[in-house]
């Protein structure tokens, strides 16, 4: 009798290993009582009543300064309420017939929504309601939306200016860290002549070289790629060389017993075990790079959104600086958010059960 039950639990314990995370999800949904499920429903409709606060907040309360074109930001939150409709009907649809990862990904969203209705509405209340920031050093939310729309072909030409110089700097940047990571990590000799200059170059924020870069480089837009490029070099060449040194040197061995070359070694054995150390280094290149690009646009590059900002400022057109604000914080997000993705989807594998 003990025995049969010890294989019972075995057999039990190994058919839980085998359940996915949505089997999983499913289990813990069947538990939820009454009010947890009237909780659920409370905090999918929040976003609803948080877009009637901001909305009722900027047609109620007067004004404290001229308002040109008002309707434009009660298009913005409509919109936004409306997407939020139309991906809601899209989850309810895909729920019903069996696939629940939307509705997860809704039920996930819908607080941060609901956070960004009634900021939107503090910040109204702020600057055009009450003039507590003052304006207009800090524009209201339509003073932005309208300069967005006046100068949005601008903007468009700034923002594809700064997406080539961002993405042209980390990609060689990125390549040559790559080069230089993973040769230092599995060489001895290499790493004994590359490791003094990175330990030289590792205290000394990106930043600092920019004036230098800018006065003996041959152009502006040269020097902000080297910039950028020096930046993303330095995360990826460190992370990788962590990475290729810390692979298990038993996989090695094993390896070399079945023959391995060391080309096999380094792409089929030490890369793979070092590609999580390898991709946070080429996450954190991004936000290095990100910060040198701003910097060196607007220290001197005759383009992008860091240049707009800078001259848009000098002319006192704070609103529009303020769109080339929220356009750079968008860019940066969903770059970000798109490297994260990659990098989930590349270290699937580590994963003890499926997506």
């Amino acid at each position: 009798m003990p025995e049969n039950k010890s294989m019972t639990e075995t057999a039990e314990k190994k058919q839980l290993d085998k359940l996915t995370r949505q089997q999983l999800r499913d289990l813990e949904a069947k538990q939820m009582t009454p009010l947890q499920k009237a909780m659920e429903l409370v905090i999918l409709v929040l976003p609803w009543a948080c877009f009637g606060v901001a909305l009722l907040e900027y047609l109620l309360i007067p004004n404290n300064s001229r308002n040109r074109n008002p309707w434009n930001y009660v298009y913005v939150l409509c919109f936004a309420i409306f997407v939020y409709n139309c991906y809601g009907i899209f989850a309810g649809i895909k729920r019903h017939k069996g696939e629940k990862k939307y509705y997860e990904k809704l039920r996930h969203s819908a607080p941060l929504i609901s956070a960004l209705f009634l900021f939107f509405a503090l910040y109204d209340y702020l600057t055009l309601k009450t003039g507590i920031l003052t304006q207009p050093f800090v524009p209201c939310m339509n003073f932005i939306i309208n300069a967005f729309l006046l100068d949005y072909k601008m903007l468009i030409d700034c923002t594809l200016n700064t997406l080539k110089l961002l993405f042209l700097g980390y990609t060689i940047g990125v390549s040559l860290g790559l080069v230089t990571g993973i040769t230092c990590g599995y060489s001895k000799r290499v790493r004994y002549w590359i490791n003094p200059i990175i330990k030289f170059l590792g205290p000394i924020p990106t930043s600092t070289w920019i004036p230098v870069i800018m006065v003996i480089a041959t152009s502006l837009f040269g020097g902000a790629v080297f910039i950028i490029a020096l930046g993303s070099w330095f995360a990826v060449t460190v992370a990788s060389m962590n990475g290729i040194a810390n692979v298990d040197k038993d996989y090695l061995e094993a390896a070399r017993t079945l023959g391995a070359s060391n080309r096999q070694l380094v792409f089929r054995v030490a890369i793979p075990h070092a590609m999580p150390s390898i991709l946070t280094g080429c996450t954190q290149a991004m936000s290095s790079s990100c910060v040198s690009l701003m910097i060196a646009e607007m220290l001197g590059v005759k383009s992008g959104l860091g240049w707009y900002m800078t001259w848009q400022t000098g002319w006192a057109s704070y609103d529009k600086m303020f769109a080339a604000l929220f356009v750079i914080c968008f860019i940066f997000t969903v770059v970000t958010k798109t490297i994260e993705r990659i990098k989930r989807y590349l270290l699937r594998w580590q994963n003890g059960v499926e997506k």
